[in-house]
């Protein structure tokens, strides 16, 4: 990151007063840093707030961390003990996690490189993908309920997309011709990939923009203007609840995607491009089968 507003370390040995100037420097320098970065909104609020609690914390324990931005011992052991007082006080891995990056940051620039043990995440089983019955029950109620909402579900379906990269399509961000076709989605940290379009997923946009028509702008219209997150949201919910799916997430479809090309042979690399992950470890929760999955190949190799 640019440290261009890296705050002076207190003096070793300085009175407490030492300790809250530098900690007010730090959090300064870390939100003006975030102010102009180029992570998520919804990152750079939670680094705001995370920072922003970790120095609270700090002003309040001043006396047992004296030395928090004297060196990088002392500031590894004041994040040490706010990373205790975070899991002691229930405190979910990841959010443990995302709050040590952003205090991480804080420190980068302040000049000093902490190494702090991350929480463990507890690895998840099988991803809660829909059966093929019910993904073709949720891609008919979507249907019915007209050519947009059979995009939505066929973009979520069929190129894996989160619905914050679902609701950011532009119309630039569309390449259909008659046998081919690719969508531009917009992730995490300002990454983008391009995601091939199965035919079913060309078929199902074309209808929409045979609709919507194909000048510039939001791919997704509605009646008070472009798509939120949430109006995407609340189609999946529509369409789900007309297929008996109460419930039902934008998510449950990546989580689809992503199985059925498991199914199909796609190996983990090919899957985490696809995705967008930028961990191999965060594909691999997709190649942990379930029960039932372990019992129809127990079935099938040891078939008489």
């Amino acid at each position: 990151p640019d440290v261009a507003g890296a705050i002076a370390p207190a003096p070793a040995g300085g009175p407490m007063g030492d300790v809250a100037a530098a900690a007010a420097r730090a959090l300064d320098a870390a939100h003006r840093h975030l102010d102009r970065c180029a992570l998520a909104a919804n990152t750079v609020r939670a680094y705001r707030r995370q920072t922003a609690a970790y120095i609270a914390w700090l002003a309040e324990h001043a006396d047992r961390h004296p030395d928090a931005f004297t060196d990088t011992v002392g500031a590894e052991a004041a994040v040490t003990a706010w990373r205790r007082h975070l899991i002691e006080g229930r405190a979910k891995a990841p959010t443990v996690n995302q709050a040590l990056a952003a205090v991480t940051l804080l420190y980068e620039l302040a000049g000093l490189r902490v190494t702090v043990k991350r929480a463990r995440v507890p690895r998840p089983g099988e991803p809660d993908a829909l059966t093929p019955a019910q993904q073709g029950a949720v891609e008919r109620a979507a249907t019915r309920r007209g050519a947009r909402d059979a995009a939505i579900v066929a973009v979520l379906l069929y190129a894996g997309a989160r619905e914050e990269e679902c609701a950011r399509i532009q119309m630039q961000d569309l390449a259909l011709t008659a046998r081919t076709g690719t969508l531009r989605l917009h992730g995490k940290g300002d990454q983008v990939r391009t995601v091939p379009l199965p035919s079913i997923a060309r078929t199902r946009l074309t209808a929409w923009l045979d609709e919507r028509g194909r000048h510039d702008g939001p791919l997704w219209a509605g009646q008070r203007g472009p798509l939120t997150v949430s109006g995407i949201v609340q189609a999946i919910l529509t369409a789900g609840a007309a297929a008996g799916i109460h419930g039902l997430r934008p998510h449950r479809l990546r989580h689809t995607f992503a199985t059925r090309l498991r199914e199909g042979g796609a190996d983990p690399a090919q899957i985490q491009a696809l995705l967008g992950h930028a961990s191999l470890d965060t594909t691999a929760r997709y190649f942990r089968s379930g029960t039932a999955e372990q019992a129809a190949v127990i079935e099938r190799v040891f078939a008489e």
